[in-house]
């Protein structure tokens, strides 16, 4: 497989990319997203059997069920990610090792579920708390240590519905590749 295809492959809606300007119909229309997200997953999933989410979404990627569980822990690590912003000056968040926690067995195990029911209400919460905000609620910001780059609370709402449409364009794709939907 060249490049050109495993990239296709990884990020099929292409990489992120923060707008100059952030509008407020913008940050509107991305909490919409992230409030209907978790039923649009779910229901992409729900009727795959176990056989099914044992598949990897590409050669060498995580399985279908892996994916789903990361979706939720990275979504739970945002939530977090806002409030730590909402509530101290520019805080340095804490990476965790994505990788790492996708081979633990209850990522590789566990009934979808689990993360189905979690993201739904993480979702929930974070769509309360962003529809709350203020416009300098917004601008505020946190670092990450890997690169020292900075990232608006703005900018990390478009970065994570970007995100759940990133693994579920993986998903979508291996269902239809594999003629399950």
């Amino acid at each position: 497989m060249d490049d050109n295809s495993l990239e296709k492959l990884r990020y099929p809606i292409g990489k992120f990319s923060r707008p100059e300007q952030i509008s407020k119909e913008q940050i509107n229309s991305w909490i919409q997203e992230l409030d209907s997200f978790p039923k649009k997953l779910a229901q992409l999933v729900t009727p795959l059997s176990d056989e099914q989410l044992e598949t990897p979404y590409r050669p060498e990627g995580w399985t279908i069920r892996q994916v789903i569980h990361h979706i939720s822990d990275s979504h739970h690590h945002s939530y977090i990610r806002f409030k730590w912003a909402l509530t101290e000056n520019e805080p340095v968040i804490k990476p965790y090792d994505e990788k790492g926690w996708a081979e633990l067995h209850d990522t590789k195990q566990a009934p979808i579920e689990m993360s189905l029911e979690h993201l739904r209400i993480v979702h929930f919460k974070l769509v309360y708390l962003l529809r709350g905000l203020k416009s300098e609620d917004l601008d505020r910001t946190f670092i990450h240590p890997d690169d020292r780059s900075t990232t608006s609370l703005k900018e990390n709402i478009g970065r994570y519905v970007w995100h759940g449409n990133h693994h579920y364009a993986h998903i979508e794709k291996a269902c239809k590749s594999n003629n399950w939907i």
